[in-house]
């Protein structure tokens, strides 16, 4: 019976941790056993689902194992013929991908090219090589471009006007408030005349500050 620390590799019942067997006894034993079912578990593959299987492995001294269900080399020839379209495909599909961001860069390029262009002419250069038409449609454009600029020029000017009409009329309505105020009140000056040993109060209206 297998001892619970069995070179390290068995972990609980029934599982197997796979990794590198230290033991080299152990390995080639492990090597031996596992070679020979794998060859197995390849012929009967073939025979059960009438299929063409190989199988290849080579051990640590470089020795080689083999097994086949029909002539080795033509099945070698076979899938190096199969590897070859296959990544014959996928380097096809890859140029492909390649080709196609180089089309969407150039278009890109194109793009800016021509905004850049039309950009220049807004601004009144490289017209030497404008048609009339081209002309007459940079001509509408910046009258449009020059509409909206005023446009929101004026706006901008008109809640300019109505902050200021806001604050005089606030100082205004402040001030009207103040004169009112200077109005109603009235300050008493209370002054003692010797000659009559009488005590006058004088009503008098301040002035406004």
């Amino acid at each position: 019976m297998d001892s619970p620390t069995n070179h390290g590799r068995r972990m609980v019942k029934g599982k197997i941790e796979i990794k590198r067997i230290e033991n080299l006894t152990s390995r080639q034993v492990t090597f031996s056993k596992r070679r020979k079912g794998l060859m197995k578990k390849a012929h009967e593959l073939s025979v059960l689902c009438d299929t063409q299987v190989a199988a290849i492995v080579f051990s640590q001294k470089g020795k080689l194992y083999e097994y086949a269900s029909s002539d080795m080399k033509k099945m070698i020839e076979r899938c190096e013929l199969h590897r070859r379209e296959y990544f014959h495909e996928e380097r096809l599909q890859k140029e492909q991908q390649v080709q196609d961001l180089k089309d969407e860069i150039t278009i890109m390029v194109n793009s800016i090219e021509l905004l850049q262009r039309h950009c220049r002419r807004l601004m009144g250069e490289d017209l030497d090589t404008c048609s009339v038409e081209e002309l007459k449609e940079i001509t509408i454009q910046i009258e449009k471009s020059l509409t909206i600029v005023r446009s929101r020029k004026a706006k901008l000017n008109e809640d300019e006007v109505g902050k200021l009409k806001a604050e005089i009329a606030g100082k205004r309505e402040l001030l009207n408030e103040r004169t009112r105020l200077h109005e109603m009140v009235y300050a008493y000056a209370y002054i003692y005349n010797p000659r009559t040993y009488m005590h006058v109060f004088i009503l008098a209206r301040p002035t406004l500050i």
